[in-house]
C-alpha cells in the first residue's frame, strides 16, 4: 500500500443555497476559455460508465450528456452550489409556488429556435417521465409559456430551490424532435450544448461534433470522440499510451502511475455507501441491519482500498459539503444489533469504479467475521442497476454524488430514502423519515434548510438502511496538451467551449 497523501489544504467553498432567488447572474468563466472560435483538434475522451438507458436524459445517463457538453437546462450550478444562468438569463419568484424565467436567445442543435413553448414542453415531458427524474422527487412541476421570452414554472407545493432543481442534468431542455418517438427521448442532435451527438455506437462509443450556433460561443475543439471503457486499468492505459486525451475515474491503484501533469484530484460530494434492502430478505430486520453496520470498519476502507484518496464515512454528506460537519446530529432510534448466526446475504456492486469490488470484498470479510455468510456479485453498472433498484440483493455498494441532481442537500434524501423516491436502493419506506424529509423540503431559509436536512439525515441513519463508507476524492487523467478541462465537485462537467488540445 502506498503512503497516504496529505489532503490539499484548500477545500471547496461552502456548498450553500444562498444566492438562488432572483435577478441576473454572471456566468462562471471556464479555464482558458477563448471565444474567438478557433478550429481545434477533436478531443478523445474515455468515460467510465456505458449508457445504461440508451442515453435517456431522465436517468443515470443524464450526467454523461452533461459531462460531454451536449445538454443544458434553464440553470446550472456554480462552484459554490448556487444556481446561475444557462438557457435562462434571469428569473424571479412570483409566489411560493411560481417562478418566472426569462430565456436567452438560443438555438437547438437541429436548427429549431428555443422558445418558451418548446421549453415548457420539454419540462413537461421530464415531469411526466416514469420514474420521475431524481431532481423532481417530492415535487410536481408544471410549465407554460408566459409570453415574450418568458416561461412560468409552478410547483404543487412551496419550493424555494426550484432554480437548483432546474440545474439537474435530467431536466435538460431538448427540441420537439427529441420526443417524436413515443416512449423514447432521443438526444442525438436535439440538445442545446456546445457539442451535438451525431452517432451513438451502442454502449461502446459516441461521436459528437461542435455545434456552431451555440449561444455561449464556438467551442475550441472540433468535436469529441467518446469511448465507454468500464475497466479502470484499460482507461488509464488508454491515457498513458496516448489513445485518449482524458480519462475519468482513474482507479486509486493506477493514480500513482500518472505524473503530476496528468493527474487531477478533485474533492467531490460523492459518498460511497452500503445500501441495505429494508423491504425483503434478512435486512428487513432492523436488528440485523444494526449488526451489519456494526461490522463495518470504514477507516480500513479509506486507508486500504482507497489508499488515502477518501475520508472515512461520517454521514450521507461528506467533507466537501463544508457546512455539514458542524450541523450533524446523532442517528435517531437505532435498533440493538442481533447476532447474525450464519445469516446468508447477497452483497452486490459494480466494477465501473474499480475500488467498489475491492471495497465489497473487504466488506465480505468483515461481515463473515461478524457471523454472516456472504455471496458476492459484481457486474457492470448498466447490467446491475435495474436488479439493485428492484431489491434483488440484500446489500448493495454504490458511489453516489449527493448533490449531483440539484445541488440541494434535501433532493438526494427525497430521491434515495423516501417511500416515493426514484433511486431508493434500500427500498426504505419509513414514515418518520418521510416526515423529516418533507419538513426539510418545506424550509426556505438556507441555514434552517441545512439544519432540517441534517435532522433528516439523522432519521435515515437511525434506520441503518444506509451505512456511509467513504467520501471520495476522484482522480481524472488529463493529457499534458489538454487545456480547459472542467472539474467540479458535482461531477456534472468535463468538457466545455474552452476545452482543447
Amino acid at each position: 500500500m502506498r503512503t497516504r497523501r496529505t489532503r490539499p489544504a484548500r477545500l471547496l467553498l461552502a456548498l450553500t443555497l444562498a444566492p438562488l432567488l432572483t435577478g441576473c447572474f454572471a456566468s462562471a468563466g471556464e479555464e482558458g476559455e477563448d471565444t474567438t472560435g478557433t478550429s481545434g483538434a477533436r478531443l478523445r475522451v474515455a468515460l467510465a460508465f456505458p449508457p445504461a438507458e440508451n442515453l435517456s436524459p431522465y436517468g443515470a445517463d443524464a450526467t454523461i450528456l452533461s459531462r460531454l457538453g451536449v445538454t443544458e437546462g434553464l440553470t446550472s450550478l456554480d462552484a459554490n452550489g448556487s444556481a446561475e444562468p444557462a438557457l435562462a438569463r434571469s428569473w424571479q419568484r412570483e409566489s411560493d409556488r411560481s417562478w418566472l424565467f426569462t430565456l436567452r436567445e438560443a438555438t437547438f442543435q437541429d436548427g429549431a429556435e428555443v422558445t418558451p413553448a418548446r421549453v415548457a414542453a420539454a419540462l413537461t415531458h421530464a415531469a411526466e417521465a416514469k420514474p420521475a427524474p431524481a431532481a423532481l422527487s417530492g415535487v410536481t412541476l408544471t410549465a407554460e409559456s408566459a409570453g415574450g421570452d418568458r416561461v412560468r414554472v409552478r410547483t404543487n407545493s412551496p419550493d424555494s430551490v426550484l432554480p437548483l432543481r432546474l440545474a439537474g442534468p435530467a431536466l435538460a431542455v431538448l427540441s420537439p424532435k427529441a420526443y417524436e418517438e413515443k416512449g423514447r427521448v432521443d438526444p442525438v442532435g436535439t440538445a442545446t450544448g456546445p457539442f451535438a451527438l451525431t452517432k451513438v455506437t451502442g454502449s461502446t462509443a459516441a461521436t459528437l461534433d461542435r455545434f456552431d450556433d451555440y449561444w455561449g460561443g464556438l467551442a475550441q475543439a472540433a468535436g469529441i470522440d467518446a469511448r465507454f471503457i468500464a475497466d479502470g486499468t484499460a482507461r488509464t492505459n488508454a491515457l498513458r499510451t496516448g489513445q485518449v486525451d482524458m480519462a475519468e475515474a482513474i482507479p486509486v491503484a493506477q493514480a500513482a502511475t500518472l505524473d503530476n501533469a496528468t493527474r487531477r484530484e478533485t474533492a467531490t460530494t460523492r459518498t460511497t455507501s452500503l445500501q441495505l434492502n429494508t423491504r425483503t430478505g434478512p435486512f428487513k430486520d432492523p436488528k440485523l441491519r444494526a449488526a451489519a453496520r456494526a461490522a463495518v470498519d470504514t477507516s480500513a476502507l479509506a486507508k486500504g482500498v482507497y489508499e488515502g484518496h477518501a475520508d472515512a464515512g461520517a454521514g450521507i454528506y461528506g467533507p466537501a459539503v463544508t457546512w455539514a460537519a458542524g450541523k450533524r446530529r446523532q442517528p435517531v432510534g437505532r435498533a440493538e444489533a442481533a447476532a447474525p448466526g450464519g445469516t446468508a446475504i447477497t452483497l452486490a456492486t459494480y466494477d465501473n469504479r474499480p475500488e467498489l469490488p475491492e471495497a465489497a470484498q473487504v466488506l465480505k470479510q468483515q461481515f463473515e467475521q461478524a457471523g454472516f455468510k456472504v455471496e458476492l456479485e459484481v457486474r457492470e453498472y448498466a447490467r446491475i442497476e435495474s436488479d439493485a433498484l428492484a431489491g434483488r440483493f440484500d446489500a448493495f455498494v454504490v458511489a453516489r454524488n449527493t448533490l449531483v441532481d440539484t445541488g440541494d442537500p434535501v433532493a438526494v434524501l427525497a430521491s434515495d430514502y423516501t417511500c416515493d423516491g426514484g433511486y431508493n436502493l434500500a427500498l426504505l419506506c419509513d414514515q418518520a423519515v418521510d416526515r423529516a424529509v418533507a419538513k426539510a423540503a418545506g424550509t426556505a431559509d438556507t441555514s434552517a434548510r441545512q439544519n432540517a436536512a441534517m435532522a433528516a439525515e439523522a432519521e435515515i441513519l437511525g434506520t441503518d438502511a444506509v451505512v456511509p463508507l467513504v467520501h471520495q476524492r476522484v482522480v481524472t487523467g488529463v493529457g499534458a496538451s489538454v487545456k480547459g478541462v472542467l472539474l467540479d465537485p458535482y461531477e456534472r462537467t468535463l468538457v466545455g467551449t474552452g476545452t482543447r488540445r
